[in-house]
């Protein structure tokens, strides 16, 4: 059996705090559910999926069964010489399993400390920080097929994993993450390519996972606002990647450009950085804006009255702006439904 509720309020269920409502909603508990939850998917036009609701934008009427993710299980499968091998639910709260992995001396993950969401996003979103993408440590992600009704298991090679991307981002409504493995290499080795991270006062003579882990969090709590206090939605926009004769272009104008290496010939612009040449740190236009410490993160300073056509309005005026300040089309990092 699954519990099916019609016409549910998501502002809750998600960090943004937007006024919505679905058509119905199923909590998805346990794997003993799927064969009920497929049932009940047949009826539906469309099926979304709720994680921890920290990088959606919802319309105000969401059409179809959204089904939320509550899964819990964290289980060390093996270990040889090379790496433990970690299977984790889609369900577990990303930043517990962070510190879970810590504890365990599983390491790798301390870069990507305090990232809102579950496990079972982290791929779909290819989450990264502080130099460090989640696809570094997939070794596959087991998924329902909502075409099929079959529970596939794709190696990282076949998830497409990109800046941001993934093969589930891109087939949004084809896959529903129910595990992931994880390899997390024995022979560890810090990084430390952002200098927030090289000037962090927790780094000592020795650096250690749990130093890391120390500055990532406290680097992300100065900046960026907790969704309980203030609704946001973390970073709304992506880093944009250009190539090293554009950068040089933009740098002519902008010597203090902040631009990492990203691949042959192409760069990362911190769309931070960018935001702020453009005035948008602490603006708002109507109910929400930017936030004061970070503008790269969009905050809703009126939960229970901001829409989907209030964020839509701010990301237009702020796009726009970039394309004329810089020539660049900053390009909205949550995903809508």
């Amino acid at each position: 059996m699954i519990k099916i509720t019609p016409d549910v309020d998501l502002q809750p269920l998600h960090t943004l705090g937007l006024n919505a409502r679905a058509q119905a909603l199923a909590w998805l508990d346990d794997r003993t559910q799927l064969p009920a939850l497929l049932r009940t998917a047949a009826e539906y036009e469309q099926v979304h999926v709720l994680a921890g609701g920290s990088n959606i934008v919802f319309h105000p009427h969401v059409d179809g069964l959204v089904v939320a993710i509550r899964t819990r299980g964290i289980q060390l499968v093996k270990e040889d010489a090379q790496a433990h091998y970690v299977e984790v639910e889609a369900g577990e709260c990303w930043h517990d399993f962070v510190q879970h992995c810590l504890q365990q001396g599983w390491y790798g993950l301390e870069n990507l400390a305090l990232i809102p969401g579950t496990v079972g996003a982290a791929p779909m979103q290819n989450i990264g920080a502080y130099g460090v993408e989640v696809e570094r440590f997939v070794v596959w992600v087991e998924t329902l097929d909502w075409q099929t009704g079959e529970i596939v298991r794709l190696p990282k090679a076949k998830c497409a994993f990109a800046y941001r991307d993934s093969i589930f981002k891109q087939k949004r409504g084809r896959w529903l993450i129910l595990k992931v493995r994880f390899a997390f290499p024995k022979r560890w080795q810090a990084v430390l390519d952002y200098p927030d991270l090289q000037q962090a006062p927790e780094l000592g003579a020795e650096i250690t996972p749990a130093a890391i882990f120390q500055a990532v969090c406290r680097i992300r709590q100065e900046k960026l606002p907790d969704p309980a206090l203030l609704p946001n939605a973390g970073s709304f926009f992506k880093n944009p990647i250009v190539s090293a004769q554009q950068a040089a272009q933009i740098r002519a104008q902008w010597p203090e450009l902040r631009a990492f290496p990203h691949g042959p010939d192409t760069l990362k612009l911190a769309a931070g950085w960018l935001l702020d040449q453009a005035g948008w740190k602490g603006r708002c236009v109507g109910p929400v804006g930017m936030h004061k410490n970070q503008a790269l993160v969009l905050v809703n300073h009126q939960k229970g009255q901001a829409a989907k056509v209030d964020v839509d309005r701010l990301v237009t005026q702020i796009q726009t702006d970039m394309q004329a300040l810089f020539g660049l089309q900053l390009e909205q990092e949550p995903v809508v439904i």
